[in-house]
């Protein structure tokens, strides 16, 4: 049993995941030790923890297109890891679905990435994994945090959430898609071809 799966096997029997393993659902992320690239969104949709294949929706699909990466790249290719804010569907709210559980990220990101010391760029896809790993106030906003995304390079970048929830936000902020979307692609795919 390697070190990832002895953390794997510790996440299931956490009692704050015992709900999710009585049912029979396993913590959806991935992280290996070839990983170069790491993508911190919210949490998993119910489609992907149904599907058991994280950004399996309409979302993952706009994510691959902003990556510039191929379905194959980001699911084979070992080099990006998905260590979400939470590895759990958190279930549905008013307006889309709940957030990712308190304290789960401080308790299982560190032992996974200290596994991966390759990682060069982290994702901080939203604005929880965006307030969490960039230490925001309360009244910084995400448009203008992914606006300010060099300050937080190399090690991370800021994204929206590629939800189709955020149409109206891409339309509002053309920026992103002539700005940050060919610098994006550009560092993965410099990253992807070492």
């Amino acid at each position: 049993m390697t070190e990832f799966d002895r953390i794997f096997e510790a996440i299931k029997a956490d009692p704050q995941n015992a709900d999710y393993t009585r049912q029979d659902i396993e913590p959806l992320y991935y992280a290996g030790k070839e990983a170069r690239i790491n993508v911190i969104g919210q949490a998993p949709g119910k489609r992907a923890q149904d599907t058991k294949i994280f950004w399996n929706d309409p979302s993952g699909v706009r994510l691959r297109d902003w990556m510039g990466v191929s379905d194959d790249e980001f699911y084979n290719s070992g080099k990006i890891a998905i260590v979400p804010m939470d590895f759990y569907y958190p279930g549905k709210g008013k307006s889309g679905d709940l957030a990712p559980r308190k304290g789960f990220a401080q308790k299982w990101h560190q032992p996974l990435l200290d596994l991966m010391p390759n990682i060069e760029l982290t994702l901080l896809i939203g604005s929880y994994a965006q307030r969490y790993y960039l230490s925001l106030k309360s009244k910084d906003t995400l448009t203008q945090t992914v606006k300010d995304y060099q300050q937080y390079l190399p090690e991370f970048m800021p994204l929206p959430h590629p939800s189709p929830r955020n149409f109206s936000w891409l339309a509002k902020n053309p920026w992103y898609e002539d700005q940050v979307l060919p610098e994006l692609k550009q560092r993965i795919r410099e990253i992807l071809n070492k």
